[in-house]
């Protein structure tokens, strides 16, 4: 196990390196375009631009650029958007990290506990009335773009009914864990709510079909022969085996959703975490912030394709060898 896992993070660090490689080439050497006005902004004067060519080294051999932009990324961190001036690129990451943070962990919680409940309560009940019935709030949930939503929940809690039913909601915007609990917890519930209702209608709908074919396997019905009660069959044995796939897809979304992927529930809630920023970036092509955000959010998803892998190795001793 500890082989394969030094092998896993091995490869890791090469997609990394390869990732690192392929977004410099889109920034740096694509013909026909001066990459300095490109990181400088738009309407740059002439002194803005050669500081850029002289950060950068631009007119140094690729391999040199490439080193160089690293080292500003990784080691010195010191990489700096010139459409913000002095507004440099890690801290700004830094910061908005612990707001992603809590908006995909919060939002993780509820849809797992959400899609599990559904998806088993479906599957047991699979004939009746229910079952369509819990399916059903699935499709709704997942045929709701998140952004459409969080206007509707800003438009009903913050404008229509705010004086009455929801005056106990603040405004949009974020309040760190550290300052107030309570209020960070107040800000991030419908964030949170809006995010889980698109994931927890996906994974009930997917752990019903692994539960509902696990139902049938051999040794279901070996289980059954032996006595076993339908509860325990379907918890300690259907559920617990249908779980493997939703672990493999939880891995793949958190860690999207974590590099970035909540960009729409952040900017209609105004929370100042990686996608706003990402968001902000794009609107003014600050480059360098794009690129920053760009690696960032590959670092998260390489990381989580790791540990489902070596999670995935380690429940199917099987996958080791694959």
């Amino acid at each position: 196990m500890l082989s394969f896992t030094l092998k896993r993070f091995g490869s890791a660090l090469l997609v990394m390196f390869s990732i690192s490689v392929l977004v410099f080439l889109i920034f740096f050497a694509t013909p026909g375009v001066d990459p300095a006005a490109r990181i400088a902004g738009r309407n740059a004067d002439p002194a803005t631009l050669a500081q850029v060519r002289h950060s950068f080294g631009l007119d140094r051999p690729m391999p040199v650029r490439y080193l160089l932009m690293m080292r500003h990324l990784l080691i010195d961190r010191d990489l700096e958007s010139f459409v913000n001036r002095g507004s440099r690129v890690i801290p700004q990451i830094l910061q908005a990290t612990p707001v992603t943070l809590s908006l995909v962990i919060g939002a993780a919680l509820i849809w797992m506990t959400a899609g599990i409940l559904m998806g088993t309560a479906a599957a047991a009940l699979r004939g009746k009335a229910a079952d369509p019935l819990i399916m059903l709030v699935g499709v709704v949930g997942v045929s709701l773009p998140a952004y459409w939503l969080g206007e509707v929940v800003n438009l009903v809690t913050q404008k229509q009914l705010h004086d009455s039913v929801f005056s106990w909601v603040p405004p949009p915007g974020y309040v760190g864990l550290g300052q107030d609990a309570g209020q960070w917890a107040l800000h991030m519930l419908f964030p949170w709510l809006t995010l889980a209702l698109l994931y927890a209608g996906i994974y009930a709908r997917l752990l019903r079909g692994e539960v509902v074919t696990t139902l049938n396997e051999d040794y279901v019905r070996t289980a059954r022969a032996k006595g076993l009660s339908e509860r325990r069959i379907l918890i300690r044995h259907a559920l617990r085996c249908s779980l493997i796939p939703i672990v493999s897809l939880f891995g793949l979304d958190f860690g999207a959703l974590v590099g970035g992927a909540a960009l729409l529930t952040e900017v209609v809630f105004g929370l100042p975490g990686i996608g706003k920023l990402t968001y902000d970036a794009l609107q003014n092509l600050d480059l360098p912030v794009i690129m920053g955000t760009v690696l960032y959010a590959a670092f998260f998803v390489v990381l989580a394709n790791a540990l489902v892998d070596i999670l995935y190795a380690r429940l199917d001793p099987r996958a080791r060898h694959a």
